[in-house]
């Protein structure tokens, strides 16, 4: 992909997108975000960097050796889809999707963003 700010906005086309960052969950930094989802995505890209550190510190304490794909929180009014890039080049990298629950399809936000994220690289 050419650019982090490329693949944020392609994540923002997708239908209910409100939100998008791609997150390096070592630092909490975002790399790229964009978006409107009524909330400081900078603020909410260091706590879910936290939620991702601790579900991969989870998994190793219980020996699982498997790799996350995406962890899932849902509200009342959001979807909010946390992707963990697992590839060579993307290593350390989360993409967090806002959707707006009324607007969004989630088995079709999940797939665009399964496609987007496998082309993000640093």
């Amino acid at each position: 992909m050419s650019s982090l700010d490329e693949a944020t906005k392609q994540l923002l086309s997708i239908e209910g997108a409100t939100g998008a960052a791609i997150v390096d969950y070592t630092s909490g930094m975002a790399l790229a975000q964009g978006g409107n989802p009524g909330f400081d995505l900078g603020v909410a890209a260091a706590g879910n960097s936290n939620v991702v550190s601790s579900k991969l510190r989870t998994m190793a304490d219980l020996g699982l050796d498997s790799t996350i794909e995406d962890v899932l929180i849902t509200l009342d009014s959001q979807y909010h889809l946390i992707n963990v890039l697992n590839s060579a080049g993307s290593k350390g990298l989360f993409v967090y999707l806002v959707l707006d629950r009324t607007y969004a399809n989630l088995a079709l936000a999940r797939h665009k963003l399964n496609n987007i994220s496998k082309v993000i690289a640093i």
